[in-house]
């Protein structure tokens, strides 16, 4: 393609990408190293004949407003947001690994700063409903392949409908079928043998239903994406390996994953990506004494009457930086593999 060509094609994408994702980032890099402005309060001295002199202290309504016109960004701090007590809290963990001799107390109270409280359910969620979603979509997907051709349709319909369903209504569904009232609720209490049992009052179990919740409704996408590689897998390799003698699992292990190594790679990335941005699930199931994730600690800073958009911009510059992390690896190897493929 010569180069004109190539940049009148790549031109729309290019502006999208930096309407979009690169504008954006700048914005909230720049939000996140400023603070609003305190309001600049003055001291009024008042005197009467029977109480005397008092002095009350009000907010200069016009100094305040003169001032934030003037720096509409707020003061410079720098990474000042990024350091305090509501997000890495460097002198905190300071104070706390002088004050402890134990690994068990150190960790007890850095589980009660909230960054960090976000940040162990943001890893644990993506951690583990990620390889669990790649198992059950490709399970998935050799079971419906293997299905007589009049009867792939109809389980590939059912397999869909998770992803079918909207995020925060499927999380509703769970969350009233987990209750004591619901199916899965009342089935546990009956199990439990315990009328007051609930699976909601529970942090580790609240967190197993979230997770359950994750990989039900991901799984259907690496299922389609599997299914379809399924479709180029050349027969020869399969009837090759057949006369051989590889028994089911064989040919699973030695011709069927290899093939679909690329994808797994894909759905891996995507996954990541989704699942390190949890929401939906902790709302759905009003999860939050029990469950906070990176979107839910954004979304509190920017609820209410006091928006804390500086905060939210850093947790999000944070959060950026830890999908890069989680990304790199997968996209290092990949990196290798197409070099190695030239």
């Amino acid at each position: 393609m010569r180069h004109k060509t190539f940049l009148w094609f790549f031109l729309p994408t290019g502006l999208a990408m930096l309407l979009f994702i690169a504008m954006p980032i700048v914005s909230i890099v720049t939000q996140s190293i400023f603070a609003p402005h305190p309001a600049v309060l003055l001291e009024v001295e008042s005197c009467t004949p029977l109480i005397g002199c008092t002095t009350e202290t009000t907010i200069d309504q016009e100094a305040t407003a003169a001032l934030r016109e003037a720096q509409p960004l707020g003061r410079f701090v720098g990474l000042g947001i990024y350091f305090d007590r509501g997000h890495l809290a460097i002198q905190e963990i300071s104070q706390m690994w002088a004050s402890n001799e134990t690994w068990d107390g150190f960790f007890s109270e850095l589980g009660n700063l909230p960054f960090y409280r976000a940040m162990a359910f943001t890893l644990t969620f993506t951690f583990i409903v990620t390889p669990l979603t790649i198992l059950l979509g490709l399970v998935i997907a050799l079971a419906v392949n293997s299905l007589h051709r009049h009867l792939k349709g109809l389980m590939i319909f059912f397999s869909l409908l998770p992803m079918i369903v909207t995020p925060l209504i499927g999380s509703l569904i769970l969350f009233w079928m987990i209750d004591s009232r619901g199916v899965i609720g009342n089935a546990l209490v009956y199990m439990a043998g315990d009328p007051n049992f609930s699976l909601k009052a529970s942090t580790g179990l609240m967190w197993v239903a979230l997770m359950v919740y994750g990989v039900w409704s991901s799984a259907p996408f690496a299922f389609v994406v599997f299914y379809a590689g399924l479709q180029t897998l050349p027969q020869d390799q399969i009837e090759a390996a057949q006369i051989d003698g590889a028994t089911r699992w064989q040919q699973v292990k030695f011709v069927v994953v290899p093939h679909l190594m690329p994808l797994v790679t894909f759905v891996a990335l995507i996954q990541l990506m989704d699942n390190f941005k949890v929401l939906e699930p902790i709302i759905g199931f009003s999860a939050g004494a029990h469950a906070q994730s990176l979107s839910t600690f954004i979304l509190n800073d920017m609820s209410g009457e006091t928006r804390q958009l500086s905060s939210a911009a850093a947790t999000s510059v944070m959060t950026i930086i830890g999908v890069a992390i989680l990304l790199s690896p997968v996209l290092v190897r990949t990196w290798r593999d197409f070099k190695g493929a030239r």
